[in-house]
């Protein structure tokens, strides 16, 4: 039997949605028991909904008060020593699990595998590669542990409906001192989170100032879709870094996107490849974002979206 460890993402009070996602990729791995650890300080409500995922067999809560803030330095050691009774360990590809899981594998001393986004097999997976532009298949080593991140946008949420069992685990596991949090700074906003969105809407260099931004803003608000931005928008100041779209940026798989004034580097097609239906807007009909889109309207942007907002307001 195949026993996975699924590391759950949370805010202390919501399991985060990629957690549903890396439990239907262990899924896929065939004679498999998937377990999900919650690290925190708090972590009851949090187990809860763990529970809830079905195919979860089991959550494990561990409970002290240095896991009050979710740093990878903190957690690394406490999954290093959890991972003894697992051959699968695996983090969601978000900026939490990139942060989280190279730790673990330093630890253990065994290379990460990075981005699955197709089981093949227990110890064979597919991956991106090349900015997405090449599919690898990568087989690991059976004889040694698993360490991997799952590629969210490639796979659906769990269903809901499981009734694991939830255990409290105390682990006693020495604490590197060297990193302590000191504080959180996030902008606030009543709009979708970004990389969990059903819609999204983003912005490129063409708007041409951060002020011009706000028609984006405008026309999110009233479909209710989160705000991307391209790297390009982001460098030249347009757009705050956390909005960024893109390989080196958020990979994320909203029902529709809609690109406004966006060229559509390799880079940024990466990051919503999985995108269900892409909506492009740009005045230069030749640009690559009209390659993949399913929708395309070729014209100015300054007068596309203030109509396209008239009409879904009417």
């Amino acid at each position: 039997m195949h026993k996975v460890l699924i590391v759950g993402e949370h805010d202390g009070k919501t399991l985060n949605p990629a957690t549903a996602k890396c439990v239907t990729c262990a899924g896929g791995i065939p004679d498999v028991e998937i377990t999900i650890v919650i690290l925190g300080a708090d972590t009851a409500a949090v187990a809860g909904q763990a529970a809830a995922v079905a195919g979860v067999k089991s959550v494990l809560r561990v409970d002290r008060p240095e896991n009050q803030h979710p740093l990878a330095a903190i957690f690394a050691p406490q999954l290093a020593a959890l991972a003894a009774d697992y051959t699968h360990i695996f983090g969601p590809s978000t900026s939490f699990g990139k942060d989280l899981m190279p730790r673990v594998a330093a630890l253990l001393g065994v290379p990460q595998v990075s981005d699955l986004m197709a089981v093949e097999g227990a110890y064979l997976f597919k991956r991106p590669t090349y900015a997405g532009n090449a599919i690898v298949t990568v087989q690991a080593d059976p004889a040694r542990k698993l360490i991997a991140t799952v590629r969210v946008a490639s796979f659906e949420s769990a269903k809901a409906g499981g009734n694991a069992a939830v255990e409290s685990k105390s682990l006693s596991v020495a604490l590197p001192s060297h990193t302590r949090y000191v504080g959180a700074k996030s902008g606030s906003t009543d709009r979708p989170d970004l990389q969990t969105a059903k819609r999204v809407v983003s912005g490129g260099r063409a708007l041409g100032s951060a002020e011009n931004f706000k028609l984006l803003f405008s026309l999110a608000d009233k479909i209710g879709a989160a705000v991307g931005a391209s790297r390009a928008a982001v460098d030249a100041g347009y757009a705050a870094n956390e909005m960024q779209v893109g390989q080196t940026g958020k990979i994320i798989s909203p029902d529709i996107y809609i690109a406004i004034g966006i060229s559509g580097a390799i880079q940024h097609l990466t990051g919503i490849k999985d995108a269900r239906t892409i909506v492009a807007i740009n005045k230069d009909g030749e640009a690559p974002i009209f390659e993949v889109a399913d929708v395309g309207l070729v014209g100015d942007l300054f007068q596309i979206v203030p109509e396209l907002e008239r009409l879904v307001s009417g």
